[in-house]
């Protein structure tokens, strides 16, 4: 059986938002409650990493397991640096987005499970688009898939903040109408090969 940590990446010093890690949602931190959700999966291990002193005190404070990594220009790196620092191996490393607080803990399950699907190397979730809005938004990532490899898998052939497929000869109204758009989960796994 292959064994999975989730890393949780967790920064103070936003651009957007700073200190949204521990903003307080009905009485728990953002971390917290990222955390608690992600502890109800199936990973074997979930920690969180930051460079922050105050994240690293708040996760203690709730008994949650935190690293202290320097900084990074990304979660992705973060996370390799906790990663490498476990005195564990794992065979699926999880990065788990930090201000996912609703995360349900079967969409992790459902990154662990595609890589019960051979040669994986890295899994990733998609929903499908379902108002103009999201699919005209730049902020929404959107994904174009292969035809499936598996039930419910594919494999992701690119990704674009503009809408794809495009659409021709039609309104904007009427695409979601004529065409499957489907938005990137920022949610993904590897096959640890480090």
């Amino acid at each position: 059986m292959k064994k999975s940590i989730g890393i949780i990446p967790a920064r103070y010093a936003s651009t957007r938002f700073p200190g949204k890690p521990l903003i307080d949602i009905a009485g728990k931190s953002m971390i917290q409650r990222v955390y608690e959700q992600a502890m109800q999966s199936n990973l074997d291990k979930v920690i969180v990493a930051t460079d922050d002193a105050r994240i690293y005190q708040a996760v203690q404070n709730f008994g949650g397991t935190v690293v202290m990594t320097g900084l990074h220009e990304n979660g992705t790196s973060r996370c390799i640096e906790a990663y490498l620092k476990e005195t564990t191996t794992y065979d699926i490393l999880v990065n788990i987005q930090g201000d996912e607080p609703f995360i349900a803990p079967s969409q992790i399950n459902s990154i662990l499970s595609a890589f019960n699907v051979p040669d994986t190397p890295i899994a990733t979730l998609a929903k499908q688009i379902d108002n103009l809005d999201d699919l005209l938004s730049p902020n929404v990532v959107k994904v174009v898939f292969s035809t499936p490899i598996a039930a419910g898998i594919h494999n992701a052939l690119y990704f674009s903040r503009s809408p794809i497929p495009f659409v021709r000869d039609l309104p904007q109204e009427a695409w979601l109408t004529q065409q499957h758009f489907y938005k990137h989960i920022g949610l993904y796994g590897i096959f640890c090969i480090f």
